[in-house]
């Protein structure tokens, strides 16, 4: 896996059990159990994970969300130059088998999540149902672009004055950035996840059926909610 590439995803769910049965029958998921952690598989591929919301974020009313994970080569590194550049660190955990895990806010307050292991690894070619994938919403893209800029090494292309194309030191593309206003946002700063698909129409009728919800249509990609509050991208594979 390659260092600061966006390599996990997981969904913090109010309705676990509800939100396991939308996803198994949207994307084709089943799941395994490691101590309330689910762990999605696509085929023998693990692609996602699923936990109950914490009681520290429903006490704030934090809503559902997807976490987007970047791989690194030192958490611990990361963790101190994040925080000097003014990020805020929500969580640092040690596990010498598994890898080092950490849960950073950047300047803004968009949360991701950054490891050092090499057990997570969702990002495969051209799986239906897999993480395609990421894109930050904020309010300020030059604050934005310079935190991460300085953090993870990270180029960024102009699309226009609020977009930009994010690619890692192979100059391979891996995210984008758009700066939205909060009437369209929410007041929420956030990274949000992309999911491929054969077909974005045949797989939103089956989101519909299950539950979910249009949010936005793209064309090509559209944003939906999966009726636990938790909101997600689905695109054509070859799109």
């Amino acid at each position: 896996m390659k260092q600061n590439n966006f390599i996990w995803a997981d969904l913090s769910s109010y309705r676990p059990e509800k939100a396991k049965q939308f996803y198994e029958n949207v994307f084709g998921w089943s799941y395994a159990n490691d101590n309330e952690y689910y762990t999605a598989y696509k085929t023998d591929k693990p692609v996602a994970g699923l936990y109950e919301t914490p009681d520290k974020f429903k006490t704030i009313k934090m809503p559902a969300f997807w976490m987007s994970y970047i791989q690194v080569n030192d958490v611990d590194k990361s963790v101190e130059k994040a925080r000097e550049l003014g990020g805020i660190i929500e969580l640092v955990t040690h596990d010498s088998s598994f890898g080092n895990v950490a849960l950073i806010r950047d300047t803004l307050g968009a949360g991701f999540t950054i490891y050092d292991g090499n057990y997570l690894n969702a990002r495969y070619h051209n799986l239906n149902g897999g993480l395609l994938f990421n894109e930050l919403h904020v309010s300020n893209i030059e604050k934005a672009i310079s935190f991460y800029e300085k953090l993870f090494d990270w180029n960024f292309n102009c699309i226009d004055k609020t977009s930009y194309e994010v690619f890692n030191a192979d100059k391979e593309h891996i995210a984008n950035i758009h700066e939205i206003p909060e009437t369209i946002r929410s007041k929420y700063e956030y990274w949000i996840c992309t999911f491929s698909v054969e077909n974005v129409d045949s797989t939103l009728k089956n989101i519909k059926e299950n539950g979910g919800s249009l949010i936005f249509d793209e064309g090509n990609r559209k944003l939906c909610s999966d009726g636990t509050e938790a909101f997600f991208y689905i695109q054509n594979i070859n799109n």
